[in-house]
């Protein structure tokens, strides 16, 4: 993880382990200050994705506050638990959500991955200002660019997620003070599709960070 600009920011990981019929998929990224971005998503792929479960805990000097936020399909449930970096004070907001079947926090990349050639889709995120909001997410094809891969020469599809204009998005945009950017990822398509990168920001109003894959050394 690191700026635009190539400044290191972060090492991690992004894992996935089948549990019975649910795929949990956590990605992990720990700061040179100490910070800590942990996000869990437990979802089904039976014919569609379902998000199940979502889990977020945000810490360290690199976010504004510390955040831990949680969301279950099931009982539409969810809790965002909030720590004032300056005077330590402690805020928690929950309450319930009626979640369409395409919300997918923690899994747009997964998503991605899995579009038709050529495809795009319209899906939701939550996103939390801390409350709740619904907004439509529009993943669309935007180009095709070469990588390499070692040696060998791979067609990467980029893809730009963009915020859709509606009455949450403009409720976020107010709260926000500006529009929400839109994410940009580049996925390899040859055979089996494969993460390239990543350009978006990882938290509510946060700045553009860039996700790129390393290799052991």
């Amino acid at each position: 993880l690191g700026t635009k600009d190539g400044v290191f920011l972060a090492s991690g990981d992004l894992l996935q382990v089948a549990r019975d019929r649910e795929i949990e998929s956590r990605m992990v990224f720990r700061f040179k200050d100490g910070s800590l971005f942990d996000e869990t998503a437990v979802f089904t792929q039976e014919h569609k994705f379902t998000l199940q479960s979502y889990h977020l805990v945000q810490s360290g000097p690199a976010f504004p506050e510390d955040t831990e936020i949680s969301l279950q399909r099931a009982s539409g449930k969810y809790r965002v638990k909030t720590k004032a970096r300056k005077d330590g004070r402690e805020e928690v907001l929950e309450g319930k959500l009626d979640l369409p079947p395409d919300v997918y926090n923690g899994m747009v990349l997964t998503v991605a991955k899995n579009l038709r050639k050529g495809v795009g889709e319209t899906v939701h995120i939550v996103a939390f200002t801390p409350k709740p909001l619904l907004i439509k997410l529009k993943l669309a094809p935007a180009g095709e660019h070469k990588v390499l891969v070692g040696e060998l020469a791979k067609t990467a599809t980029h893809f730009v997620f963009e915020p859709q204009p509606g009455m949450w998005l403009t409720l976020f945009a107010k709260l926000l003070g500006r529009m929400p950017p839109d994410y940009h990822v580049w996925v390899v398509t040859d055979e089996l599709p494969a993460f390239v990168r990543f350009d978006g920001p990882l938290y509510t109003a946060g700045p553009v960070w860039r996700i790129e894959l390393t290799s052991p050394r």
